[in-house]
């Protein structure tokens, strides 16, 4: 109603101007017959009331169209009604609709494109690092020390690109099945042994409850403890010479905990450590931090809807727990 009349709002003050006017004119001229006046004056404003009413009830759905916010994009395909002017506001909307579909999928193709070609050059990148490793093993301490420590950081990196580019298709690349937990710990450890080592960081595992097996997909899971470990051997490194995982079960729900007991994180940044290239108070100090860890940590244990806890305390450590749903639990083997 409100557009409406705002619409409409100069022809109903032309009407009034001209109802006002028209009976002056004719008192000026010497027309003294006031009820003809005002018959006139009245028929005027009756004939426009009955004009408003039957444009506003004619047009009242194109009216709430323009004011009522889209719920879905689809909804622009809706027909309005039968006016010229609605029919072309259909027309343009529908125009716009076909517009905003043919830019959209032109964006999905140039990003497939680009995820085809990350992928691609980071199992590229992978062959040459391998060599390099290879041949390090071949030259005097420390200098095979070294270059292997930078080739794993280069590794490391690599993984993080490519698992990055592949978040946006994640539902597709999704392979759940039962995963022993413990199990699981052990493979991490062991393709994170030279990390421990050189950081002289080493892990324990405590199983408080025996043979615990989830349902989720196993590569994203490594990939999400594999990254928790990092983040815990780092901010251990020359404070704590120890991390601890533990499995265990709490109100029927299987528990990942990753423990260490290094530099912890500031209150203030503990509601943003999951956030998108935030690094935080430790990140400026420790260079290598680029702030996607804990976010790609958060975004996969979401899509495989876990939950996520995390505990800290600066000077005493950190405490981040993967929880599998009682669904998601498995009968202990």
């Amino acid at each position: 109603m409100k557009l409406f009349l705002r619409e409409h709002i100069l022809l109903i003050v032309i009407y009034v101007v001209q109802s006002v006017s028209i009976p002056i004119l004719f008192w000026l001229d010497g027309f003294r017959g006031s009820g003809v006046s005002v018959y006139a004056v009245f028929l005027s404003i009756f004939l426009l009331t009955i004009y408003l009413m039957y444009r506003y009830l004619s047009r009242r759905k194109f009216y709430k169209r323009l004011v009522k916010p889209m719920e879905t994009l689809d909804s622009s395909l809706e027909l309005t009604g039968g006016s010229p002017v609605e029919r072309a506001l259909d027309n343009l909307l529908q125009s716009q609709y076909r517009q905003y579909l043919m830019k959209i999928q032109l964006a999905e193709e140039r990003q497939e494109e680009h995820l085809l070609f990350m992928d691609r050059w980071v199992h590229q990148m992978k062959t040459p690092l391998s060599v390099i490793e290879l041949t390090a093993q071949d030259l005097d301490e420390p200098a095979s020390s070294s270059l292997r420590e930078e080739t794993e950081r280069m590794r490391n990196g690599l993984n993080t690109v490519l698992y990055m580019a592949r978040l946006r298709t994640i539902s597709e690349d999704f392979h759940i099945k039962p995963v022993h937990l413990a199990k699981l710990v052990h493979e991490v450890n062991q393709e994170n042994k030279r990390l421990y080592i050189r950081n002289e960081v080493y892990p324990q595992l405590k199983e408080k409850t025996k043979g615990i097996t989830v349902e989720t997909d196993e590569k994203w899971l490594f990939f999400i403890l594999s990254q928790l470990i990092h983040n815990a051997v780092k901010y251990s490194t020359g404070k704590s010479n120890q991390i601890v995982i533990t499995l265990f079960e709490r109100s029927g729900e299987a528990v990942l905990e990753v423990q260490d007991f290094g530099v912890g994180i500031p209150v203030v940044d503990q509601k943003r450590v999951f956030h998108k290239f935030y690094t935080g108070e430790n990140g400026r100090k420790y260079r290598e931090s680029t702030g996607m860890g804990l976010y790609l940590v958060k975004e996969v244990t979401e899509r495989l809807e876990h939950e996520l806890e995390l505990e800290s305390a600066v000077g005493k450590g950190t405490i981040v727990r993967i929880i599998f749903t009682p669904t998601q639990n498995l009968t202990q083997m």
